[in-house]
């Protein structure tokens, strides 16, 4: 069986580039979590002695320090340690899911045999930590394996709509359906098209630990002094921003930032954390992953779409078996902001994403 891994590397130029050791990354993170170079070697298990060596030799190759001792062993990464961790991060959090999937379809061109026996699921999703998790999971069992490939939401029902996948993930929020339905619809027909829940999710502002700019609504978005990171149009994160906006009668040409985009919640909340922007839309599990704080807005529901006449296929009936049992609770109880209670549950169309919104219905925000 074929496996294909594609990775990125960081050269030091000119002087005959110079790869940087992935490891300098792993020990920046662990300075900057632990607060003592005794305290990042035991997360990295590495002697104190190596630790102290490293950071010497690449403090020297970049002619810059990269961490601040104190009295009592503390330690602290300087302003460019703290931009070099930064931008690790950023790398990571735009390529890595490009990176994965262009690797499954190297390995499906070159290895036809895969798509057949290998017992794997090609599901094309907006970005999500919760099925990065779940994929991984699988990954290391002997059972079924997911391709899977982050888009946008409606590039995904796109992608379902053209044979190109067997699962494609959306969201919108809840109160916001009829405006979902609009544009969903255009891809998913009641009776032709199942849903089945994956979970909820907390959307809102992230913004820098400590929350320096004093953002605390959509409003301060407009203020001259703060910078927004967005997400790409036609992501459902996007469709959300801008109703939010249009709700609060907002116009994004007041906004600084507005057209620059992120394709991932871990890019936007990076890009927050690195102080390149001072406020990005996205899920609250980004933000805790990277300590920024949040500012809810609304829950939203996650979907995945699939062809109603497809669920009885071994792998998919498969896919959905997992998402009703524990392991994808357990990922979903430890991430902050999501919640179970339309998980693994099965949906039509119309009910999901009604053309009229009930007299009784009142839009949630939280």
């Amino acid at each position: 069986m074929i496996r294909v891994k594609l990775q990125y590397e960081w050269q030091l130029q000119p002087g005959g580039g110079q790869a940087v050791e992935p490891i300098l990354f792993r020990l920046l993170y662990a300075i900057h979590s632990a607060g003592s170079l005794a305290g990042a070697a035991r997360a990295t298990r590495l002697s104190y002695r190596h630790v102290w060596g490293l950071m010497g030799k690449w403090e020297r190759m970049f002619g810059k320090p990269l961490v601040r001792l104190s009295r009592g062993r503390g330690a602290e990464l300087t302003e460019f340690g703290q931009k070099l961790l930064w931008a690790e991060q950023l790398v990571q959090a735009r390529l890595a899911p490009e990176l994965e999937s262009v690797g499954h379809e190297i390995e499906r061109a070159l290895s036809p045999v895969i798509a057949a026996s290998a017992n794997r699921l090609a599901l094309c999703a907006s970005h999500d930590l919760a099925l990065a998790q779940l994929r991984d999971l699988l990954a290391r069992g002997d059972g079924l394996k997911l391709d899977l490939r982050f888009l946008g939401s409606l590039d995904s029902l796109a992608a379902l709509a053209k044979g190109q996948c067997s699962i494609a993930g959306f969201h919108f929020a809840e109160g916001m359906e009829q405006a979902a339905a609009a544009m969903f619809r255009r891809y998913l027909k009641p009776r032709q098209h199942q849903l089945i829940g994956l979970a909820t999710r907390t959307q809102g502002l992230m913004a820098a630990r400590g929350n320096p700019k004093g953002i605390r609504d959509l409003s301060d978005l407009t203020r001259k002094e703060v910078r927004l990171i967005n997400r790409q149009r036609d992501s459902g994160s996007r469709i959300e921003f801008d109703e939010l906006l249009s709700g609060a009668g907002i116009d994004p040409a007041a906004i600084d930032g507005y057209h620059t985009e992120e394709f991932t919640h871990l890019a936007v909340a990076a890009t927050v954390a690195g102080g390149m922007a001072d406020a990005g839309y996205g899920i609250r599990a980004a933000a805790a992953h990277y300590g920024l704080d949040f500012i809810p807005l609304l829950t939203e529901r996650y979907y995945l779409a699939c062809r109603s006449d497809s669920t009885n296929e071994p792998l998919l009936a498969r896919f959905i078996e997992l998402l009703r049992g524990p392991e994808l609770r357990n990922i979903l109880s430890a991430m902050p902001g999501y919640g179970t209670s339309i998980t693994g549950k099965s949906y039509d169309v119309s009910d999901a994403l009604p053309t009229r919104r009930p007299a009784s219905t009142v839009a949630s925000s939280t």
